[in-house]
């Protein structure tokens, strides 16, 4: 079976941004993708449904001990930092990071504690820093960082400060993330387990 996992940062001018992403990858894309958007913590489940409508993936709103699906959309509840254990999600209250909860920074570390370098983190628009230390973490235990361009983010501090903490991170354009990732995981080896190592 096919071992990783997608998780993905996105901020002010996330919609459009998200809505473009999910809508890139074919029905039989193979790994779970995982959502951070920030939002209100009085956001409702409008997210998933916009989100649902377009794409092929199956999308939905991620709940405590849920698990973990490849080939499904996970979106992050507002007002909850999301960690990743083997096989499931845990939502946690714990204080907000850098202002931020859902916290961007937490999801890519817990990503990268569990899936070392199967994990591929993707830094999009946002009008603050979360997810730039994330996406390092990512790197360093030999993930792969994708960030938008940051000239054509709706709002480039965030693409800008996760490529000032990844310099060596994919930078692509919004609409050629999702390709770019269908590409790469049809080169990866379906020889591990669940956990992204060798079985």
């Amino acid at each position: 079976m096919l071992s990783g996992i997608v998780v993905v940062g996105a901020s002010w001018g996330g919609l459009h941004a998200l809505t473009t992403f999910v809508g890139g990858f074919p029905s039989d894309f193979a790994l779970p993708i995982v959502l951070i958007q920030h939002r209100s913590r009085d956001s409702t489940g409008a997210l998933a449904e916009l989100l649902q409508d377009a794409s092929k993936l199956c999308v939905c709103e991620i709940e405590d001990k849920a698990p973990v699906v490849p080939g499904h959309v996970h979106i992050a509840p507002p007002d909850y930092h999301v960690l990743i254990d083997a096989g499931f999600f845990a939502l946690s209250t714990e204080a907000p990071q850098r202002y931020s909860r859902p916290s961007i920074d937490i999801t890519f570390e817990s990503a990268a504690h569990i899936y070392n370098g199967d994990t591929i983190g993707v830094v999009l628009t946002g009008a603050n820093q979360d997810g730039s230390e994330g996406l390092r973490r990512i790197v360093s235990v030999g993930g792969t960082a994708i960030i938008q361009d940051p000239d054509t983010a709706e709002s480039p501090t965030m693409p800008k400060a996760a490529l000032a903490a990844v310099p060596t991170a994919t930078v692509l354009t919004i609409d050629g993330i999702a390709p770019f990732l269908v590409r790469l995981v049809a080169k990866r080896p379906s020889s591990h387990n669940a956990l992204g190592r060798t079985a």
